[in-house]
């Protein structure tokens, strides 16, 4: 029979750091410091497995379970010399989740659980502060009643405001034992009004409960989201922990504090956090109350007139030191740690490694790695490729003006520029329609992650560094400023004011995530600077992948940036992006518009010299580089002109009537053009276009090559289906470069390729490879046609995929190995068997998902190409992929 239940504490456990999968995150964690000697409150953990069981079963406990769970209970109670419902010496327990990946607030916690009329009594006695005893049931009956019993937890907040206001209490900590008396018969009458039954008192009642309501919310809605938003697949469930409570609440002993072993903003090698003297651990992340700094460093920088941990308990402070070097130097990463001190006691709640900005991420590995906690090829694996994102994007512009209203923490570095918004739902609508928005609230919860992640930036009144909102910004990437109490939020109103000053839902704001500041109206920015840790880890990354990176880029602003970021070539030019600007897209129209090849070809010529230019720029850029140029692609539809003006300008400059245009357009129409007369097909029926271009190509590769570095062009034939196809394309694009290396008196040396981006096209691969000298998957079209799913549309329903199971992943967002993964590996093998020395690269979006460049480095592709901002973010992933092979 499997093991459903491990024990921990007491210097021993039956679990270790290395069972995350069975333990989740938090258990396994527990296990591993207990081992270690370290102060951790004995308790047990119920495996996820029970949780894949409980809803495989209908929600029902698998056989020998509660057998397995009231023996570890027994075990607890001999450790801690208490008894789970004893009225005199009572045990009292936490009950929280704990996944293999972290999911911070996502799911249900419940503390002080065995609590009654009875239990209370011994609490107070055994502890000798009954205000402390009755404060605990209070907190209990809320967390309990709102966590497991539905009734939400403004019920008792209202009951608690009416009480203070009604007999002259402003903070909790100004009420008795006697009062918290007189609110515990409200609480639990209001429970009762609410359920129509009350409260429940047996302890074992309580703790089923609670274990019930945790494994429950592995499938509420926020963290749902926050699964899909992180993909963390929904069958790993999630493990339930049990551990005997130790409190911060019993006087000015005790306290209660999130601490992080360096700093998770910047990666500094200085110790960040906040504690509360005298308070439980959800006092601290809440808000409620302001919290106080780790270091007298900290509380000076912070310029806080609250005495830090360093100098108002200075022994225990000298023993979290010491805890925070053994930590990290046993797990060699950052820790976010969870404490809690019971009268001059210090108790370790909780040890992970700690979300950090992609900032930070890069300075922690690369400075572990100099410090030998690491090597450098741990240090690419320690970097999510996706979070450099963050680095990548401008940054407010110092020099500009700024009318700042207030100023937060600097929770969550960026910054942002955004419309006021006040709640998720109106935050996500908007967001996908197109506006900016700035997630404003009083504070943040888990049920806000929607429109945390459609926000570009949030800004909350209360908590601090390690609130919901911190922590939450920070692993999304988003900029977020806490804590700024001088902003009032009247959400009746929707308006926030400072001062004399109001802004109201839609007035528009930027926060600089890095210096705490609110900002009214919009701030200019500034490109980033890629250098220090980003730099040597890039150079690290560089000496270990052995995939090529080129970007996806057709403008000389594109081709710069993506250079800079570290692009090794373009691997996909688009030359229909080009034929857009204003300059030549009235003689584009009257290409598309003529009546025959005499025609197109007098529109053609004007073009031509542009097209040169184009090209000319791209190939001065990458200067030596390989450059990929995919002939034109798209349905000419695409180009023609709808507005009546545009219409008689393209009519007169063909010296056309109205009626011959719009004759002429009617004929081009399609029922369904991205299947219809688009890439090669036009140049299989208008060979003048893709001659035009050609010429371009071959006389700008020219004119660089005679003054700068030698140019071998990739000329790229799109939508190929057959052999016959591209053999014929390449027979007109070797003429052209003939006849311009006759007139030029040089040959210059070129490819011709394709894209393989339908079923037929990769299934007859060994066929197109014997006139195709290298293949670039155009991932993008080729998910479109392997399901036959309009990427345009895909919106619609894709969501709805997701949800069901029936998509792990949005598939043009990340490749779908099963299906299009095993096209491209059959285009790959049988390209390879008729011509060994093939090119094969990639370019569609793809190009720059981590998880499909290392299918890439699995079926040996020789570069990924994708959009200029995500080169480094496919450097790095390459490089991790190659590790991986290893």
């Amino acid at each position: 029979m499997p093991k459903w239940v491990y024990t921990f504490g007491d210097g021993a456990a039956e679990g270790r750091a290395d069972m995350k999968n069975l333990l989740g995150g938090k258990g396994a964690n527990l296990a591993e410091m207990s081992s270690l000697g370290l102060p951790v409150p004995p308790g047990f953990t119920i495996t996820t497995e029970v949780c894949t069981a409980f809803y495989a079963n209908n929600r029902n406990y698998p056989e020998g379970l509660r057998e397995e769970a009231a023996k570890a209970l027994k075990t607890v109670e001999t450790q801690v010399g208490r008894k789970f419902g004893d009225p005199k010496n009572p045990l009292l327990v936490s009950v929280r989740s704990g996944a293999r990946a972290s999911m911070p607030g996502m799911m249900d916690t419940v503390l002080n659980l065995g609590l009654n009329e009875q239990t209370v009594s011994g609490l107070a006695e055994q502890s000798g502060d009954a205000r402390f005893a009755y404060d605990s049931y209070r907190r209990f009956i809320q967390m309990y009643s709102d966590v497991v019993l539905g009734v939400d937890h403004y019920h008792f907040e209202e009951i608690l405001d009416l009480y203070k206001e009604g007999h002259g209490y402003t903070l909790d900590p100004e009420l008795s034992a006697d009062d918290w008396k007189v609110l515990i018969e409200a609480y639990k009458a209001k429970v009762k009004e609410k359920l129509g039954q009350p409260f429940p008192d047996e302890v074992n009642e309580q703790l089923w409960g609670a274990i019930a309501a945790v494994f429950n919310s592995w499938h509420n809605d926020r963290a749902r989201t926050y699964r899909r938003l992180h993909g963390i697949p929904e069958s790993w469930g999630t493990a339930v922990n049990v551990q005997s409570m130790v409190f911060g609440n019993m006087g000015d002993t005790s306290a209660t504090g999130v601490a992080f072993t360096r700093n998770p903003s910047t990666g500094e090698k200085k110790y960040y956090g906040e504690f509360l003297i005298n308070a439980q651990g959800e006092d601290v992340v809440a808000g409620i109350r302001t919290p106080q700094s780790l270091t007298e460093e900290a509380r000076l920088e912070a310029k806080s007139d609250l005495p830090s941990m360093e100098t108002a308990l200075p022994e225990i402070f000298a023993e979290v030191v010491q805890v925070f070097e053994k930590l990290e130097k046993h797990y060699r990463d950052m820790q976010d740690i969870e404490f809690t001190v019971q009268q001059g006691k210090l108790w370790l709640l909780q040890t992970r490694s700690g979300k950090r900005t992609a900032k930070a991420s890069l300075k922690i590995a690369t400075e572990m790695a100099k410090e030998g906690l690491i090597t450098e090829e741990e240090a690419i694996l320690r970097v999510d490729p996706s979070s450099l994102d963050q680095l990548l994007h401008p940054t407010l512009d110092p020099s500009a003006k700024r009318d700042v209203i207030a100023k937060g923490l600097p929770a969550s570095p960026g910054a942002a520029s955004g419309v006021i918004v006040f709640d998720s739902d109106e935050a996500e609508r908007l967001a996908h329609s197109g506006t900016d928005v700035v997630l404003t609230r009083v504070e943040t919860s888990p049920e806000d992650i929607h429109g945390m992640h459609a926000a570009r930036g949030i800004l909350t009144t209360r908590g601090g560094m390690t609130s919901h909102a911190a922590v939450v910004a920070r692993g999304m990437g988003r900029p977020c400023v806490s804590g700024a109490g001088a902003i009032h939020i009247d959400m009746k109103d929707r308006t926030l004011s400072v001062g004399s000053r109001v802004l109201k839902a839609g007035d528009r704001i930027t926060l600089d995530g890095s210096t705490g500041e609110v900002i009214a109206g919009a701030v200019p920015t500034v490109q980033p600077e890629l250098s220090g840790d980003f730099g040597t880890l890039m150079e690290w990354a560089d000496k270990i992948r052995r995939l090529k990176v080129r970007t996806n880029a057709e403008t000389p602003l594109d081709a710069r940036t993506a250079r800079r970021f570290g692009a090794e070539g373009i691997g996909l030019c688009r030359t229909e992006h080009m034929f857009f600007d204003a300059d030549r897209i009235l003689a584009v129209r009257e290409m598309i518009l003529s009546e025959n090849a005499d025609q197109r070809r007098t529109a053609l010529a004007k073009i031509l010299p542009m097209q040169r230019k184009d090209f000319t720029e791209l190939f001065e850029i990458m200067a030596g580089l390989p450059l990929t140029i995919r002939l034109l692609d798209p349905p000419l539809h695409e180009f023609l002109p709808q507005s009546e003006d545009d219409l008689k300008e393209v009519a007169e400059a063909a010296g056309v009537s109205m009626a011959v245009i719009r004759h002429r357009a009617e004929d081009l129409k399609e029922f369904n053009p991205m299947l219809g007369h688009r890439g090669c097909r036009l140049g299989i029926s208008y060979p003048e276009i893709y001659e035009m271009q050609a010429r371009a190509i071959f006389e700008a590769a020219h004119d660089v090559a005679t003054h700068g570095d030698p140019i071998v062009p990739e000329i790229m034939v799109p939508l190929v289906a057959t052999e016959s196809e591209l053999a014929i394309l390449k027979g007109r694009i070797d003429e052209v470069a003939g006849d311009v290396a006759r007139e030029r008196g040089q040959e210059l040396e070129y490819h011709v390729g394709t894209m393989i981006e339908l079923p037929r096209a990769a299934l007859r691969a060994g066929d197109i490879a014997n006139v195709a000298e290298f293949f670039s998957f155009g991932t993008n079209d080729l998910t479109q046609t392997t399901f036959g799913i309009s990427r345009d549309d895909a919106a619609h329903f894709l969501d709805d995929y997701l949800r069901a199971g029936i998509f792990e992943k949005d598939p043009f967002v990340s490749l779908d190995i099963e299906g299009v993964g095993e096209l491209v590996s059959i285009a790959a093998e049988r390209g390879r068997k008729t011509r060994p020395d093939i090119k094969l690269g990639i370019c569609g979006e793809h190009g720059g998902d981590p998880a499909s460049i290392a299918f890439c480095e699995k079926v040996g592709l020789d570069y990924v190409s994708c959009s200029p901002y995500r080169v480094p973010i496919a450097r790095l992933a390459a490089a991790q992929a190659a590790l991986a092979e290893d």
